[in-house]
Parts: structure tokens; sequence; C-alpha cells
């Protein structure tokens, strides 16, 4: 597998393919997901004629992870993907991150603007996690009255869309795309937690209302995390940015509904 590596010397993995002189779509995956999980997205992208690279931020996949002490902020993993597509040379990219991911593309347009990205796609991520009286989008039952003890010890359950309502499809979509432990609970390290708890405290409204890109915030009606509002409301801080929901899809929206994804996303890419 390719690699580049970082600036504080984690070895960072990719896999591209596609048209390599085609116009680049960096597939960055969420909290716990490797690159392998955009396999429903591979193939439309690579017959519409796009260079796509999909990437396993640090901590996961075939990345390296680095010590608990350090690189496990939001700014790290925003400045790995700036890194990437420095390292690749990729001109008028389509950053497209789902959970997490997405979180860490507005970690790097924060930091260092816009340079090398064509676009951004968010996908079922909202940019600010902690419920208040301005943002009632956040991750459900999340507010100041917990907000250090919620993500203490992993990703909590809020109780809404479980798992048994997706169906059997949806629910074999969801198993094959991601590298899921198998039995019991999955476990947390002490760099994931330390991620977790940073991305969970986050805002990144104001990242969206500066980006000079147009952004596509793409929600799962039935996201299991919080409610599908946030992709309006997101769009709504920035006239360059869209929206849509996409029905009977929860948080692994990519996943759970593909055809539908792939045709949002390759319509947007087409703009």
């Amino acid at each position: 597998m390719p690699t580049i590596t970082s600036s504080d010397g984690i070895r960072l993995n990719y896999v591209e393919s596609g048209d390599p002189e085609g116009r680049p779509v960096v597939l960055i995956a969420g909290f716990k997901a490797a690159a392998t999980s955009w396999h429903y997205q591979v193939k439309a992208l690579e017959r519409a004629g796009y260079r796509v690279i999909a990437f396993d931020r640090r901590g996961h996949g075939l990345s390296q992870a680095g010590s608990a002490e350090a690189g496990h902020t939001m700014e790290r993993h925003g400045a790995d993907i700036g890194e990437l597509v420095d390292g690749l040379e990729l001109v008028e990219a389509t950053l497209v991150g789902q959970s997490l991911g997405g979180n860490a593309i507005w970690a790097l347009l924060g930091s260092t603007g816009s340079r090398r990205v064509r676009d951004v796609v968010i996908v079922d991520q909202t940019p600010k996690m902690l419920n208040s009286d301005d943002w009632p989008h956040g991750f459900y039952d999340y507010d100041e009255a917990n907000a250090d003890t919620l993500f203490a010890t992993g990703i909590p359950d809020p109780g809404r869309f479980p798992l048994k309502t997706k169906g059997l499809v949806r629910i074999a979509r969801v198993l094959r795309a991601m590298e899921l432990p198998k039995g019991g609970k999955p476990t947390f390290s002490e760099a994931e937690l330390a991620l977790l708890n940073d991305h969970a405290r986050r805002d990144w409204r104001p990242a969206i209302a500066a980006a000079t890109v147009p952004a596509f915030f793409v929600a799962g009606a039935e996201s299991e995390f919080w409610p599908s509002a946030h992709a309006a409301a997101s769009a709504d801080l920035n006239p360059l940015a869209s929206s849509t929901v996409i029905e009977h899809d929860g948080h692994a929206a990519n996943i759970e509904q593909p055809a539908r994804f792939n045709d949002e996303l390759l319509a947007f890419l087409a703009r």
C-alpha cells in the first residue's frame, strides 16, 4: 500500500485507484473506520472518471497511531489530510469526509484555508456535537451537564434508530464495509478516546462560515447520533453550501443507501 509520512513522523496509508489524470476525490472515513469503508463509492467514482484516494487517518486502518500523548487532536488529523493533499500534489481536490472525518476537513480548512481544495462533502456529521441554545443539532442528549463524562469510555448509544430497525440489507452493507469486531462491543485505546473527546467538544461552525469553497452536507434521515436537521442548519452558515437528507438512511449514510448517496455525490461533483 502507498504511504506518506506526516511532519511528525507517522506513516499514513492511502489507497489510490481510478484515472490518474482525473480530478481527485479524497475519501476520509469516520471514527474507528478505515479507508475500506468507502467500498461502495470507489467503483462509482472510478466509472465516472475520477482519481480516487481513500485515506486511513492516523490510528485507523493501516496507518500508524503514534503515542497516546501526542497527535490525537482534530488539528493534527486535519493537518494529516493537508499533508496528503500536498504530498500527492493534488489540484482542485474534492474532500469527502464521513462523521469525524468531515470535521477533520474543517480543522484543515480552518487552519490553512482551501488551498488545493475545489469543494467539500460532509457525510452525516454535525459541526457542533454539544447541544446549546443556539445549536440544537448536536449529539442526542449531550449538553453541558454531561460534557465531561458522556464520551469517557467510548460512544454512547442514544437509543435512536437501533440496528434492528435498519433491515437485513442495510445491516449487511455496514458489516461488509466496516471492519467490525466479531462479538462483543468495540474497544477504545487511550489515543482513540483522546481524539473522541477532543472531537466532541469542538465547534466548527466558524470554519464553515469562513469557507471559500462550496460544501455539500449529507444527512441520514435515521441517523443514530443527531437529528438530520443539522445538514440544512450547517448549509445555512455559508452561501456556498447546500444540503440533502437521504431517507431510510442512518449515520453510515454512504454505506446504508449507497446508490442514493452515490447519485447525490456524483451530481455535486458535476457542478
